[in-house]
Parts: structure tokens; sequence; C-alpha cells
């Protein structure tokens, strides 16, 4: 090893957190080096593939809604959803630090970069008992997480004047090198040349993100007591294994709440997939009916998306296979199906906006016909027999009988047959509730009878719980700041975004309200280049 790189400030890993991180250093005069582990192209992380969603707390848009937000009201959701307890002190450190921040760390940060926000604020993770978040606070990036993390990428190479920064893409982090307890550098290789090479800096700042991407890692750490599935598709990323996490265990540093994981219950296989294993996760249209491997309804109360994820997980997770069935009917699938990401959002991704208003309002064929062109997970068929043939064909199985999906639809269109004012259904209830809230009476179907007349061809998903998001990580202070066992700093390392749990080794707890995590990214990278500038 005969090269070194010589910089005040490393930042290791190039997703959201990490760029932001070497954005602020850099404007405060600093020398940065940033490492990446993945190609120039993918330089952003799954920041780059992510919908762009954000919580955020009494913003212009709210106010605009007529919605009264404020911190108070954010972290009494945060924490009741959360399932924070008095022993998470740091993790309750940042969720307080999130709250009251929000708007002008992330919301007017990312305006004064010339970003925009989608006109309507959207209601997601309300809870089972209406204990999630008390209203409306999901921001979507106009132009998906890609507009955001392109743009962001943009103003680090802007910031980088008197050739002050350097970016290497393809290398990996093999070790970290520290002096008389203060960390001072890391050793790495070239993996396209195997060459090593070694980065000496004042300040050394992980931002890898998370540990999941590995499913090893994400069954070590499974909570016990939680059901776990026989299978599950990974949508975090190979990379995201964790190595790192442990070697800064080995130095002293702390991975708290790694049990904790933002998961979701509704994956399927990617049809052109970057990487083995690769699922998309679908937003889980609200008028489909969830169903078992044989074709029965999960109950008894049924399975309803935009509540409780935390929820939907584990009970996906206790049935007694893998893998799940969402029933649905093309009319609902034109109006309800999405997937998350900015891949198959193209209309918000591409700034078409007269596009995605014609697609909102008359139905977005588009996605559904591509679905069922390109994924063999996604059935089309006349007829609920020649439905329940196609998913056991895909199966393997004949656990699907025709006579009992057949009964399992006339049983919810029964619910109709003496007219909405008598209908008694917990999935069409809360339908009905969700259906109050402009944004999503737009995105979810009056409820009707699935075998309602014209409303056909029948749709049948094959889903599966799919990994996204560490919510534990590196236990960090409020400077993000890595700490030991004793609640003090490492000397010279730094962690943020998800490595960090977002703040504090696990700032969620049990549940995110959804949409905390590039907002987590944007103010843990903020916190550590203002602690590093102060030095």
């Amino acid at each position: 090893m005969n090269k070194t790189i010589q910089s005040d400030v490393l930042v290791i890993g190039g997703g959201l957190a990490g760029i932001v991180t070497a954005i602020e250093c850099l404007r405060a005069g600093r020398r940065v080096t940033l490492v990446d582990r993945d190609t120039p192209e993918r330089l952003g992380g799954l920041a780059l593939w992510a919908f762009g969603g954000m919580a955020l707390v009494d913003t212009p848009l709210q106010r605009r809604m007529k919605l009264k937000d404020s911190p108070e009201i954010a972290l009494a959701d945060w924490l009741r959803f959360g399932e924070l307890g008095e022993a998470d002190v740091l993790p309750r450190q940042w969720a307080s630090y999130y709250v009251e921040h929000s708007r002008a760390q992330v919301y007017d940060w990312v305006i004064e970069h010339g970003l925009k926000f989608m006109p309507a604020v959207n209601w997601v993770e309300r809870g089972m008992q209406g204990d999630g978040n008390t209203l409306p606070r999901y921001h979507v990036v106009w132009g998906t997480s890609r507009q955001l993390t392109r743009r962001m990428i943009e103003v680090m190479q802007q910031a980088n004047t008197g050739n002050r920064f350097t970016l290497l893409s393809g290398h990996r982090i093999t070790a970290l090198e520290a002096h008389n307890g203060h960390v001072t550098g890391a050793v790495g290789v070239n993996q396209a040349t195997g060459e090593e090479l070694r980065f000496a800096a004042d300040a050394v700042v992980l931002a890898m993100g998370g540990i999941n991407g590995s499913h090893e890692q994400t069954r070590a750490n499974w909570v016990k007591s939680r059901p776990l599935p026989a299978t599950m598709l990974n949508g975090a990323h190979p990379f995201a294994d964790g190595k790192l996490h442990h070697l800064v265990a080995s130095i002293g540093g702390q991975i708290t709440h790694a049990g904790e994981m933002w998961n979701y219950a509704a994956g399927f296989p990617h049809p052109q997939p970057h990487f083995d294993g690769h699922g998309l996760s679908a937003i889980p249209c609200k008028s489909a009916l969830w169903l078992n491997h044989r074709g029965e309804r999960i109950g008894p109360q049924p399975l309803v998306t935009g509540f409780d994820t935390h929820d939907l997980c584990q009970r996906v997770a206790a049935q007694e296979k893998p893998y799940t069935w969402q029933l649905l009917n093309w009319r609902i699938a034109i109006k309800e199906f999405a997937i998350s990401g900015s891949e198959h959002n193209q209309r918000i991704r591409d700034l078409q906006f007269p596009q995605f208003l014609k697609e909102t309002l008359l139905g977005n064929h588009r996605l559904v016909k591509q679905m069922a062109a390109e994924s063999k997970h996604f059935l089309v068929d006349d007829t609920l027999t020649g439905l329940a043939a196609k998913m056991n064909a895909l199966a393997g199985t004949s656990d699907v009988k025709p006579e009992t999906l057949q009964a399992t639809a006339d049983a919810f269109d029964a619910n109709f047959s003496r007219g909405m004012s008598v209908v008694n259904d917990d999935q069409i209830r809360r339908i009905e509730q969700a259906r109050h809230w402009g944004p999503d009476k737009l995105r979810t179907c009056e409820p009707a009878p699935l075998q309602r007349p014209g409303a056909g061809p029948f749709i049948a998903i094959q889903m599966q719980l799919i990994t996204r998001k560490s919510l534990g990580g590196l236990q960090t202070d409020l400077q993000s700041r890595v700490l030991n066992a004793a609640g003090q700093p490492l000397p010279g390392l730094y962690c943020v975004g998800e490595a960090a749990g977002f703040g504090g080794g696990g700032a969620s707890g049990k549940r995110s309200l959804e949409g905390t995590f590039l907002p987590g990214c944007i103010l843990t990278a903020r916190a550590a280049a203002r602690s590093i500038s102060r030095q």
C-alpha cells in the first residue's frame, strides 16, 4: 500500500446522507474525500431510486391545506407510535430534534436548492386505532427522490471550489485506522484493480446505509418474538451488509435496535432485477382483498394498507406460507395500484404534470399493463376460475380451489347487497374513512362489489415480505458523533443517515411515521458537518 489520500473529512458512503455531509463540509471550507462502493452512475444510493416522501412538520404546504400541525403534536405521535421507552434516551432526543427542525433544515433547505414539493400532503401510517400520524405530513418531492439526489450531486460539485473534493466510486473500506484512541482514517480497496489505498482525515463520517441488504444480517438480528417468513425479497441493497457496523463495534462503537427494521408486506420480484433477490415494493391497493395461500381472506381483521405497516408485516410473516395474494379487478388497479420508488413513477419522476394529472383522474392503465406484461407474479384473467388456475400454476400447488376463491369474492360482495347504509365490513369502513381526505379520495376507489359488471378483468398479485430500511444502527449523539458503551464520543468518528438508525441508533423505535428517512439523512448529515466545522 503506497498511496495515501489526505483530507480534512473522509465520508464513507455516497448515499444522500454522505452527499449532504460532503456539501456542508465543503461549504465550510474543508477538504473532503467521499468513498463509495457502487458505480459512478449509481452515486446517490437508494435515494436515487426512492419515491421521495418526507414526513415534515408545520410546513407552508400543510397550512395551505388548513392543517394545524406542530412539533408538540408530531412528537407525541412519534413517541406513541414508535413505542419509544424512557430508556431510549438518544432516540428520543433525535425524535425531538427531527420534529423541531424538519421545517427549517429540510423543507426550507430543499426549497432553497430549487426543488419543489407536490401540491398535496398525503396521510399515511394513521395507526390501526388512530395512534399514528394524527394528521397528514407526507410531502412528496416533485421529481421523486431521484430529482432530489441529482440536485444534491450538482450542489456538491458546485461546492468544490479550489479543488478540495475527491470522489472515488467503486472503492470499499476494509479497515478504520486510529491513533491514541482518535480515528484518523481508513483503509480501502479499489474493487476493479485490487489496489489498496490509505485515507487520512481529521474526521471520518460513516454513511454506508443499513444492515438489512444482507439477509444473513436480517435474520440474525430478527426480533425473536416476531414471526420470521421462510423467504424474503431484498428492497435494500446487497452493499448494506452491516460489515462496517461491526467494524466500528470492534473499536468500541455501539449497535443498538438492530432488530428494528422498516420492511414492507407487499413485495414482488423485480422483472429486471439489479441484483439477486431484488424486489419491488407495491403500495397495496386499499380496495384489494388480501388473501392467504389458499385464496381465503386474511382475518378476522382484514389487512388494509395506510394504517400500520409494522402490523401488516407481522401478520403477513405469520402466514402458513411465505407469500400472500392480493385479489382485485382492473377498476381498482388503475386507480390504486402503485409501486414505491422513482423507477415506476414516471410522471412524477420526469416532471410530467399534465400526464400525471390525466393518469390520476382517468386511471394509470400504463402501469397496470406494464406489470401484466413484465411480471409473472401479476396475473390477469376474465374469470375467477381461470385466475385460480393461474395462481396455482405460479405457486406450483393446487392450494387455491376455484370454489374457495369464488366464495371469498361472493362473501365480500354480499356487503353491498343490502345497500351502503348497512355495510358492516372493517375494510370498507377504513376505505370510507380514508376517502374523507381529498388526496386519498383521488387515489382510492369508492367501495363497490369486486364482481361488479364492467369492472374486470380480475387480477391476482403474489406478494411477499420485502426488506427495506434499518431502523437501528450505530449510537450517536445530537452532533452525530459515534458513542462508546460509556456514552462518550469516539474522537474523530461520526455516523449519519440509516447507518445511525437515522439518529441515536434508532430514532424511530419500532415504527416509522413513514417519510422520516430522507429527512433523517439530511438532519443527521447537517448536524455532523456543523460539529466538524466547529472543531
